[in-house]
């Protein structure tokens, strides 16, 4: 029975994505220095606020942010575990109706407002249709998330960001998958006065062959394809349904799976 282990796109095993909230106008200098280093971003937005005081209006939202992911944030964020359930509802539908009409695609992820939410509105979200939400929770770790409900982040980018990116490019054993995931909002470094330390990072990780640079959604796509793949039960042969292509590590040989084909595993090495 040959050993099978999931791999990141082209074989990688390490992802870097980066998540920034509530839209306002500092993204714009943000998303350049991702462009610029060949780094995507997932960037959470309140549609009741756009526009409003410092933040980007709506008619410059989708240019913006193309080529990353846009994604909700609740309409007025409010302590949403302080919320009554229907306003919870109205918050998060409302936000991904005005989203997906600028985006142009369905909105399924969220970051907590305030960093609010309890089990209760874990066990919501999914029901409309929110397929992932981000956390402040800052583990300092590269481990993949085990709750895609309360994906914790690696960190801030005011929290150990130059140490964590250090420790992630120095790491080579393929027998794991490490993801790198960097919170925060734009603005603080306008406030803290401290861009360099975001654009030196971006220069030092951007632009590696052994990194996936991917959003959010994009990791969990990929994740539920793996978890989407039919294996026969002696692992000879895996039928992929999904429409995106998936990379096995086969006895240490890359195979991709594509989407919507079956291959033989052993033949495949």
């Amino acid at each position: 029975m040959p050993q099978i282990t999931m791999s990141f796109p082209e074989g990688k095993h390490k992802v870097l994505t980066m998540s920034y909230d509530d839209g306002k106008a500092a993204d714009q200098r943000l998303v350049e220095i991702f462009n610029n280093n060949g780094i995507k971003g997932t960037f959470h937005l309140n549609s009741g606020l756009l526009g409003k005081g410092d933040r980007i209006p709506e008619s410059e939202i989708e240019k913006l942010y193309q080529g990353h992911e846009i994604s909700a944030h609740t309409v007025t964020h409010p302590t949403i575990a302080r919320s009554p359930k229907t306003q919870l509802i109205e918050e998060v539908i409302e936000d991904r109706k005005v989203l997906e009409k600028i985006a142009g695609y369905t909105v399924r992820g969220i970051s907590y407002p305030n960093g609010s939410y309890n089990q209760a509105i874990k066990e919501l979200l999914p029901h409309l249709g929110i397929e992932y939400a981000r956390t402040v929770n800052s583990t300092e770790s590269f481990a993949m998330p085990d709750d895609l409900m309360e994906w914790n982040p690696t960190c801030h980018h005011n929290r150990n960001l130059t140490k964590l990116a250090d420790d992630f490019v120095n790491l080579h054993k393929k027998q794991y998958l490490y993801m790198f995931y960097v919170w925060g909002h734009s603005y603080e470094f306008d406030h803290d006065q401290n861009w360099t330390i975001m654009e030196e990072f971006c220069q030092f990780i951007g632009n590696r062959e052994d990194i996936w640079y991917a959003t959010n959604i994009e990791i969990v796509d990929y994740l539920h394809a793996f978890q989407n793949l039919r294996f026969s039960a002696d692992s000879q042969f895996v039928y992929n349904p999904s429409a995106m292509s998936v990379w096995l590590s086969i006895d240490e040989r890359i195979t991709a799976v594509k989407g919507g084909e079956q291959i033989e595993l052993n033949k495949s090495l």
